[in-house]
């Protein structure tokens, strides 16, 4: 029997918009989590990204409002800017043509512009702790009367050291309000916050769904540190994703990692915590829209983020633990699509593969490239296409150099919709500032390059 937000208490309203924009059955987390907080109890849910998180707390928030209170009465706190601004895009989806006003409020914007909103009339506060602490010295914001508080992925708060700006934040608010907190994983810091702040909460607790065997196809390429970058290359000319996430370890390896990409003519940008907040920004809105067809990244960006089109992840440096190989990966193979994610492996990293082998249950298949089938690198570069995916076709495969197909190289279920951005643009890299013809884009979309 399939179960309707309209049976959890969601309201006829909140149950249209819902159906507008193609969700019409709840999530096991959202089927467990709503019924609970409607009725106003603290929760702890424990669940993975991607398993609707994000909707289980906003509707009994949406539906809980009163827009006769003029003070802030959701205090939504975030790990990272990019999930604070797609929450809030959420809930402006919600919104619609009430009279709900929210405030999204996160490092890299203009605090005197976000201070002259707070003045008016704001009944959600979307957040990220630096943020909302320098709104609380400023007392340009007041949580006394707040009814609900989410500490939204509280593992990953934690685990970037924002532990005590949490509790900073929770001793500025009411005393009595609703405390819901979701995380992918509940450790003992967790439980730690939790015995303090939350009273009798339900438990919720999502077990993983087989994500990793499911939906997403997976390979190891046993290599060297050395070779590496020419293997990533070797896999991306074989597969020619229509969109990726390359993680790295570190940020410095994340920049080197893309200057290189973008020297041998691929369409990529970085993304992690040394760049600005109007790049990343830009970056990730360039992402969103296809625009940029790589993205390198460190794991700023393994959770919260829902991108559709991602069809590869591949893991540079192999993730700690199975968690955050599940965290990473899980940003393709999503709305029925399938996905792919290669983790790039060194004798040094054989222990953590078998840690990650044995968390998902799973023997994931090895691949080795022998240095003679690695690309020579030559400063020459022809454009190639990127696959197109235009509605009702599936995107094409990239001919190799002699002019065969590599289609049975590439299974990958790519999504099919309307991917025209208008006129060609040029593509400049950091590294190749002058005028030239490497960055040219065909039909109006960046696109990679592979050596001669």
């Amino acid at each position: 029997m399939n179960i309707k937000f309209s049976s959890l208490g969601v309201n006829q309203e909140l149950t249209n918009i819902l159906k507008q924009n193609g969700i019409t059955e709840p999530t096991p987390v959202q089927e467990k989590s709503i019924p609970e907080l409607m009725a106003g109890r603290d929760i702890i849910a424990q669940a993975q990204t991607g398993t609707g998180k994000t909707l289980a707390f906003l509707l009994p928030i949406m539906q809980r409002i009163n827009v006769e209170d003029h003070f802030v009465q959701a205090l939504i706190i975030t790990p990272t800017r990019e999930l604070a601004i797609q929450i809030t895009a959420e809930v402006k989806k919600l919104i619609l043509g009430n009279e709900i006003k929210i405030l999204a409020a996160y490092g890299g914007q203009d605090v005197e512009r976000q201070i002259k909103k707070l003045k008016g009339v704001i009944h959600i506060v979307i957040g990220t702790p630096g943020r909302l602490l320098d709104h609380l010295r400023r007392k340009s914001v007041d949580l006394k009367k707040i009814k609900m508080l989410v500490l939204d992925e509280a593992d990953q708060m934690l685990d970037m050291g924002f532990s005590k700006d949490i509790e900073m934040i929770i001793r500025q608010t009411s005393s009595v309000h609703q405390t819901m907190l979701f995380s992918a994983t509940i450790s003992k810091g967790i439980r730690v916050l939790a015995s303090r702040y939350l009273k009798d909460p339900a438990q919720v607790h999502i077990q993983n769904r087989n994500i990793t065997l499911d939906e997403i196809k997976q390979l190891v390429i046993l290599t060297t540190d050395r070779a590496k970058q020419d293997a990533l290359v070797k896999i991306i000319e074989e597969d020619n994703p229509f969109m990726a996430i390359i993680f790295c370890r570190t940020k410095r390896r994340a920049s080197a990692l893309n200057q290189d990409l973008q020297e041998r003519g691929f369409n990529t940008e970085e993304l992690h915590g040394d760049i600005t907040q109007a790049k990343r920004e830009k970056v990730m809105q360039s992402f969103r829209n296809a625009k940029i067809q790589f993205l390198v990244a460190t794991d700023v960006a393994a959770r919260g983020l829902d991108i559709e089109g991602i069809t590869h992840i591949f893991n540079y440096d192999i993730p700690e633990d199975a968690e955050s190989y599940i965290h990473r990966i899980g940003r393709t193979g999503r709305a029925g699509q399938t996905g792919k994610a290669v983790t790039f492996v060194t004798s040094q990293n054989g222990e953590l593969l078998e840690l990650i082998e044995k968390g998902i249950q799973f023997r994931i298949e090895k691949r080795r490239i022998n240095k003679e089938e690695l690309p020579a690198r030559k400063e020459s570069v022809e454009r190639v296409r990127r696959p197109e995916n235009q509605e009702g076709k599936k995107p094409r495969i990239r001919s190799s150099s002699n002019g065969s197909r590599n289609s049975d190289r590439n299974s990958v279920k790519k999504p099919e919709r309307n991917t025209g951005f208008g006129k060609p643009s040029s593509y400049k890299g950091k590294s190749n500032q002058r005028k030239s013809q490497k960055g040219r884009t065909l039909q109006g979309r960046p696109t990679p390059r592979k050596p001669r």
